[in-house]
């Protein structure tokens, strides 16, 4: 079966306006229409930059207990979490997986980590 949807997990969270911090989260493939429509968007023709947020803001379905996630919410996220969903984003939708290759720096092993996985995770 084609897989749309991929679990992650935000290094930090965002942190909701009751202190809430928001990590697990799940993100669909972007269609056509997904990379097309921010270009219209005022806030990223005034400002290039904001495209990743209005993207982001399309694709993710849901994080910890939010089912909707606006732009308001990928502005507030942490630095590092935006690098993490803009990469885990390129990953995705390029390659098809959370999958990433890496090499154990003491004995050369060469193995996958699970990007979508939890920190601490197996």
């Amino acid at each position: 079966m084609f897989q749309t949807e991929f679990q992650f997990t935000l290094p930090k969270g965002y942190v909701d306006k009751e202190g809430n911090v928001h990590r697990e989260g799940i993100m669909r493939l972007a269609t056509a229409m997904d990379e097309i429509a921010p270009l219209q968007d005022y806030r990223v023709q005034a400002n290039r930059a904001y495209l990743v947020i209005i993207l982001l803001s399309r694709v993710i379905e849901k994080l910890g207990d939010l089912r909707t996630v606006g732009p308001n919410i990928v502005e507030s996220l942490f630095s590092s979490d935006l690098a993490y969903l803009q990469d885990f984003y390129r990953r995705v939708n390029e390659e098809g997986t959370t999958m990433m290759p890496a090499k154990c720096p003491s004995c050369g092993h060469d193995f996958e980590v699970d990007m979508g996985a939890s920190l601490g995770e197996s």
